[in-house]
């Protein structure tokens, strides 16, 4: 049990680094930033209680935005994506998720890809819209959504394969 709690405290405070420090600055085209600090949520333990999913993913993002004086967007949409996550889960995996054997390391790319770009999607929007706050600016809101989804989705699965571990 501590060495599971070590590796989420080692993911989480390395995520957030990473994101302070590196991905925040990237900026591509003047809005696409990549967000992949959600990737401790979508990594976290499916067997763990929702409650502490849902109270880390408001520390995760409440640590953001300290750091990036956003004003809790990043918390709220960190929450959400933590309350959505079983309904994503069963939508990407079905069956998997219904007898809790999901084990990212060995699920199929396809349904990892879908459970990845549901979370990031889901994560953009309500991120987006909490920034932009205002219904006139809808494609805005759509257009970065699109853009950063991509951004993100694509180095979500590339830290996912790189940090790997592989049982054989």
């Amino acid at each position: 049990m501590n060495s599971v709690f070590s590796i989420h405290t080692i993911r989480f405070v390395a995520l957030v680094f990473v994101q302070i420090l590196i991905l925040n600055h990237i900026n591509f085209l003047g809005y696409i930033n990549p967000y992949v600090y959600i990737l401790f949520i979508a990594l976290f333990p499916v067997k763990n209680n929702r409650a502490i999913l849902i109270l880390l993913a408001f520390l995760l993002g409440i640590t953001i935005d300290m750091f990036l004086d956003t004003g809790g967007i990043h918390a709220g949409a960190s929450v959400f994506v933590a309350y959505v996550r079983p309904l994503v889960l069963k939508t990407s995996f079905g069956m998997i998720y219904e007898h809790q054997t999901i084990k990212f390391n060995t699920v199929d790319f396809g349904s990892k890809l879908t459970y990845f770009t549901l979370l990031t999607i889901l994560h953009h929007i309500v991120l987006f819209s909490l920034e932009i706050f205002s219904i006139s600016k809808i494609l805005l809101i759509f257009q970065k959504t699109l853009f950063s989804s991509i951004f993100t989705i694509l180095l979500s699965v590339v830290i996912t394969i790189i940090f790997s571990r592989t049982s054989k």
